[in-house]
């Protein structure tokens, strides 16, 4: 059975974070993911907007960054962000990296999961809704940090970042301590036909009461919590080893960036994974 281990709101150096009992016990990790508290963004974007994207000012953003990295003990340059297109591309993160998508170019497009095992290393992905799938191996001192929406889940793009880490450092993922990160609740998910069809083709018949559940006429509500479950442990990953952090981003707005609830008019989260360098 996996666990449900939910999520705590944990001040690190003044800044509200979510951190994760699961991960917060291996020595060797890092682990957050931001809320909407500790930051100098106005308007819409009030206060902690990591998102910089969306027409908050760019100088704004900036030190929301460089509040986190401070708070983390860590620097913008020690970092490296994604660039989410809701696809299944994962990219080995190496220290040529560092600092790609906060303070250098990025020379990469369409990567929304991300592995490496360079200490020191912080791996960010941006989040609204979508879940972030955190992933430690404790052996072979790796880890990986996903974004995954509906269209990712579809892809399996937490079972192709399990084959990733395989590939690259032999991981074995029955040792893998996998999370579910904050995101969106089966209950405030509503889909169309289209969408729930696409999950009908991807999942076996027997998984679809688990996944899609009755909603209004025509609607669906999707369970991308349950969904990403089913996928890790069909990768291999022990069901003991696999935490659902239970907390909703609809359904606690005033504390997360949900883009459903505010139709879109909002800020952004980041999820945060660094390997801990040795002696630190």
């Amino acid at each position: 059975m996996y666990r449900e281990d939910p999520a705590r709101l944990t001040k690190i150096n003044g800044i509200p974070f979510i951190t994760f009992p699961a991960l917060d016990n291996l020595a060797m990790v890092k682990a957050v993911f931001s809320t909407r508290y500790g930051g100098v963004s106005s308007g819409i974007y009030t206060s902690m907007n990591l998102n910089n994207d969306r027409g908050d000012n760019p100088e704004a953003v900036a030190e929301n960054f460089r509040r986190v990295s401070v708070a983390l003990h860590t620097e913008l340059d020690h970092m490296v962000r994604s660039d989410q297109t809701h696809t299944a591309n994962v990219r080995v993160m190496t220290q040529e990296d560092a600092g790609k998508g906060l303070v250098r170019e990025r020379d990469y497009q369409d990567v929304d999961g991300m592995i490496t095992d360079v200490p020191g290393l912080m791996l960010v992905s941006s989040h609204a809704d979508c879940v972030p799938l955190f992933f430690v191996d404790p052996v072979r001192k790796a880890i990986g940090l996903t974004h995954s929406g509906w269209k990712g889940t579809v892809q399996r793009i937490g079972k192709v970042t399990i084959e990733k880490m395989q590939e690259t450092y032999g991981s074995n993922p029955s040792d893998l301590i996998a999370v579910v990160g904050p995101s969106i609740c089966v209950d405030c998910y509503e889909i169309g036909e289209d969408v729930a069809e696409a999950f009908r083709q991807d999942f076996q018949e027997d998984q679809w009461p688990s996944i899609l559940k009755p909603g209004k006429p025509g609607k669906h509500q999707l369970d991308l919590w349950e969904a990403n479950r089913i996928i890790l442990e069909e990768a291999g990953v022990k069901p003991e080893n696999i935490t659902i952090s239970g907390l909703c981003t609809s359904c606690h707005s005033d504390l997360l960036w949900s883009h459903r609830k505010t139709k879109g008019q909002r800020g952004g989260l980041c999820a945060f994974l660094q390997l801990i360098p040795e002696g630190k």
